[in-house]
């Protein structure tokens, strides 16, 4: 299907000789074409403009630059807009813009670069008549529009197959992986990795036909999953691996699906209470699987990845399952209460005490290295130990106390587990 993208953004260049550009609704590059001369050898561009190369690049836009379009309707019109450049946006070169729509929705633009030699071209409007160029350049866009009407449909029924996979009771959950064994073929055999990202927004309101499901390369099937009341709904994707020992791929979709602006900010209630800014969204990669039976072991390592990664920075913002370390352990239990012995280090007065202490029994006790990574003299160090056991009551010289400590530390970071 991607050809056949790549063929219709052809066409549009040739038809209004303006290099264009096909994103998604999401800002994530589908395809682009380079303008032809007569002789059929590709010609320089009008100009380097860096929100297309960065696009061709990287496959995104910047926030930024998502901003200055949105602010003109694009997901709202329904005829071609014309953008004026923003060079605070990092926009140097104005754009025509064609919304790719289908039945009424938007599902991408096709964007052309205007250097100034589109500048006549009549956008019609209420009251004119397009020119008949940009009238051929609509049809073929409402072609695009109903060719990823068609892929996020399908996209949607795998979702709703992956989700029953992951949550539905077993009666039901057995009946999906059949159906979704069956629509993906072999791909189903693997190998496979689970990606989850957390937050993830789906869409609402104005969005509410956009659920925000990632057409990326090697996500055989992805679906929002709901949140509850102490965290944000999340993200899987099921990702097709080249080999069961390597990880890259859904490491490589994971970084793609964080620079999605559904991928949104947020924090746990006791990061918040330590008074460390929020953390950005975090994705876990889970161990690899052959076949589908094991997708709902594979969901919680990667929503346990997750939320490891956005619990510690030094994890994330991407985590695999093998490499979380205890909170391989944590992310499995009960939602508990803090011990009543640490629970006094964990109030937000204490916040600097309480990073001390973790980092000395992160540090396995070694004053020398905690004051290093903490930056502070060793006596500045013994002050502050000497304060955690008067609040706690607990001896940092005993392997028990400390481990009881570490624990409670490492989960209160966590944070409460989403259902």
């Amino acid at each position: 299907m991607r050809d056949d993208y790549q063929q219709l953004v052809d066409e549009i260049t040739a038809v209004l000789r303006a290099p264009a550009t096909l994103e998604n609704r999401d800002f994530a590059l589908i395809a682009f074409g380079a303008q032809d001369s007569e002789d059929g050898e590709d010609t320089e561009e009008p100009a380097l403009d860096p929100v297309r190369t960065r696009s061709i690049l990287q496959r995104r836009s910047t926030a930024a630059v998502r901003a200055w379009f949105e602010a003109f309707g694009i997901a709202r019109a329904q005829a071609p807009l014309r953008i004026p450049p923003d060079p605070a946006a990092g926009v140097f070169m104005g754009r025509i813009c064609l919304p790719v729509r289908h039945r009424g929705v938007v599902h991408g633009y096709v964007w052309l670069l205007d250097d100034g030699h589109l500048s006549d071209l009549e956008l019609g409007g209420p009251t004119g008549t397009p020119d008949p160029r940009l009238a051929r350049a609509m049809e073929t866009a409402a072609r695009i529009g109903a060719l990823l009407a068609a892929e996020a449909r399908a996209g949607e029924e795998l979702g709703e197959l992956l989700r029953d996979v992951l949550t539905a009771p077993p009666a039901g959950r057995d009946a999906a992986r059949t159906q979704l064994r069956t629509a993906l073929r072999g791909a189903a055999d693997g190998p496979l990795a689970l990606v989850a990202v957390v937050p993830w927004t789906p869409g609402t309101g104005e969005d509410a036909d956009h659920p925000g499901l990632p057409h990326l390369p090697g996500i055989v099937a992805a679906c929002a999953l709901p949140g509850d009341a102490t965290a944000g709904a999340g993200l899987a994707a099921l990702v097709r691996l080249r080999a069961a020992t390597a990880l890259d791929p859904a490491r490589t979709t994971a970084e793609q699906l964080l620079r999605s602006p559904r991928a949104t900010a947020g924090g746990t209630a006791a990061a918040v209470a330590r008074g460390e800014p929020p953390a950005k969204a975090a994705a876990g990669v889970s161990a690899p699987r052959r076949g589908l039976e094991e997708l709902p072991a594979a969901w919680q390592e990667a929503l346990a990845a997750a939320r490891a990664a956005h619990a510690d920075p030094r994890l994330g913002p991407v985590a695999e399952w093998s490499a979380i370390g205890p909170y391989r352990l944590l992310a499995a239990l009960p939602a508990l209460q803090p011990d009543a012995a640490v629970r006094p280090l964990l109030e937000p007065a204490h916040a600097e005490l309480a990073r001390t202490a973790e980092t000395f029994l992160d540090c396995a006790g070694q004053a020398g290295r905690t004051a290093q990574r903490l930056g502070i003299h060793r006596q500045t160090l013994y002050y502050r130990l000497s304060r955690v056991r008067q609040l706690t009551g607990l001896d940092l010289d005993a392997g028990e106390d400390r481990l009881l400590l570490h624990m409670t530390l490492k989960a209160a970071r966590l944070g409460p587990p989403r259902r």
